[in-house]
């Protein structure tokens, strides 16, 4: 499973991206307003930064928009991966990115039938949303299920299932057993990952008994 990082802070993506773990970055319009830079700017300097897939998502809503602010993201560099919502526009605008050999990633995703549109309408990318399912009393990881199943079905989707909405170590692990491709993590949910309390036990066990020998390896 690639691990993509879903921020738009350039110092956190910095950080993760120097632990060898990060595969790729998502943004969305909500993270490049947090970080109150510009997008065309953090944009550049994130896909500068990690040498895989970085999503920049277009805040058009119709078509013709959608082209246009599509194909200017898609100018700033090699890697970039144009993020386009889950409507009709939407999945118009991925057929046409995709003829002409621009990746995308199709979002906001929350039925396999959304699923299966994006794939059909040539998407690298399709982003079912876990955790906001599960909210509202839903079981997204379900969802992911149905989505790997169906798309191991047919050779010819090629599109990738991007697990998005992750809000703990949990779904990251269930989704990669269910199959899935990608999942987009908040750094502070990676970083959760690292951690398990039997590890900082014996960690500390290790620790005490080495100083009592008095030695040292340097």
């Amino acid at each position: 499973m690639e691990f993509f990082i879903d921020t738009a802070d350039i110092d956190e993506i910095r950080d993760l991206a120097s632990t060898g773990l990060v595969d790729g970055v998502t943004t969305n319009p909500s993270l490049i307003a947090k970080s109150g830079r510009d997008i065309l700017e953090v944009t550049k300097e994130i896909a500068e930064t990690v040498s895989g897939p970085v999503s920049a998502e277009v805040t058009a809503l119709d078509y013709d928009g959608m082209i246009a602010e599509g194909r200017k993201l898609a100018k700033i560099a090699d890697n970039i991966v144009v993020k386009l919502p889950l409507t009709e526009d939407g999945l118009k605008a991925c057929k046409t990115f995709s003829d002409e050999g621009i990746k995308t990633n199709v979002t906001l995703c929350f039925s396999a039938a959304q699923a299966l549109l994006a794939a059909k309408a040539g998407a690298t990318y399709v982003s079912p949303f876990v955790g906001r399912l599960d909210d509202i009393g839903q079981d997204g990881l379900e969802l992911i299920a149905d989505i790997v199943e169906i798309f191991e079905n047919f050779e010819a989707l090629e599109t990738k299932v991007l697990v998005a909405s992750t809000r703990n170590p949990y779904h990251i692990v269930e989704a990669a057993k269910l199959g899935a491709h990608v999942a987009t993590i908040p750094p502070k949910v990676l970083r959760s990952m690292y951690s398990h309390h039997l590890t900082d036990k014996g960690l500390d066990t290790f620790m005490k008994d080495w100083a009592s020998t008095g030695q040292s390896i340097l």
